[in-house]
């Protein structure tokens, strides 16, 4: 497979690659490392599900794929204690493998290399390089929004940025909501004699309460391993407006997991509400954005899917 069509890949279901020609230059190299980095410190849903999927596909085109499992950044951003935080990191990789990464996957846990002396000398030097209105800029919006944010919010991202240097990455990872931090890598590792990575950008979805991110602590995803009556369960309670298409969960749900994998979706519907349907994923636009799909019909053709789809995993879960 040449370059071009490796790049085009890896530019589906993206928000942003940054940059393209640094990028080719990284598939030249013989075996590029792809990372990405999550905090242990709850449930693993279909929110990491995005950017596992993006991992798998770098695996496919000859990445060496390193996951951080975070386990310092969760500790100050107070997930628990380390020891707690270690337990969900064993089952937060269990959950990564569940979702198909190949056994040369590599599991790093932060506490294993962030004492050493190599590494807090970058995160000093980093921080004398970073004004304390930028590291801020660079914080999650919870700590960004605090009327008395903690220092340990400040160093996460020079920790972050550090991070990427001791993995040796070519490539970083993550949502949208890790471009900040990514951007201020790319401007100050060069300045430090490290080449950034290139980043890459995917998408972040919303809550099944229509919050604008699914996420663990607000109780509004769908974990992988959670059981079909529970799927189903929070799919019917979910958040799913008439006509309504951006922002809708239970759209972005049927675009990111099953448009990716099949050309229609199969709506079961009874005889006097119109009988069943197989749309394209224009035409689940369309009839839905015009009223002639209801919610419910919509919300029990993705659920079904959705337990099909994650029934490997489950099982994987149960077995190891």
């Amino acid at each position: 497979m040449d370059i071009d069509t490796k790049i085009n890949l890896i530019k589906e279901g993206t928000l942003e690659v940054i940059n393209f020609e640094e990028l080719k230059e990284k598939l030249e190299k013989e075996s590029p490392i792809a990372y990405t980095g999550y905090e242990p410190s709850g449930k693993i849903h279909l929110g990491h599900a995005i950017t596992v999927m993006k991992l798998k596909q770098l695996q496919n085109l000859g990445f060496k794929i390193k996951i951080l499992l975070a386990d310092y950044h969760a500790y100050l951003n107070g997930k628990g204690t380390l020891e707690e935080i270690e337990k969900i990191a064993k089952y937060n990789e269990k959950c990564f493998r569940a979702l198909g990464l190949d056994d040369s996957t590599e599991f790093i846990l932060g506490s294993t290399f962030q004492t050493k002396p190599e590494y807090t000398d970058k995160v000093y030097n980093l921080a004398t390089l970073t004004t304390l209105v930028r590291a801020k800029r660079s914080m999650d919006q919870v700590s960004r929004n605090s009327e008395n944010p903690k220092v340990a919010d400040a160093m996460y991202p020079l920790m972050q940025i550090a991070d990427m240097v001791a993995l040796d990455v070519d490539v970083a990872l993550g949502g949208m909501e890790q471009r900040k931090i990514q951007m201020l890598a790319r401007e100050n590792l060069p300045k430090i004699g490290k080449n950034p990575p290139v980043c890459i950008h995917t998408p972040l979805l919303h809550g099944l309460d229509g919050d604008e991110k699914m996420s663990s602590s607000k109780g509004n995803f769908i974990a992988i391993d959670d059981k079909e009556s529970e799927i189903k369960k929070k799919i019917n309670k979910s958040f799913c407006p008439i006509k309504e298409v951006d922002g809708n969960p239970i759209i972005e749900l049927a675009m990111h997991f099953i448009f990716t994998n099949q050309e229609k979706i199969l709506i079961e519907r009874p005889e006097k509400f119109g009988g069943n349907l197989e749309l394209s994923e224009k035409e689940l636009i369309d009839m839905y954005s015009s009223g002639e799909l209801h919610p419910m019909d919509l919300k029990n053709g993705v659920s079904k899917y959705l337990i099909e789809y994650l029934a490997d995993v489950r099982k994987f879960m149960e077995n190891n």
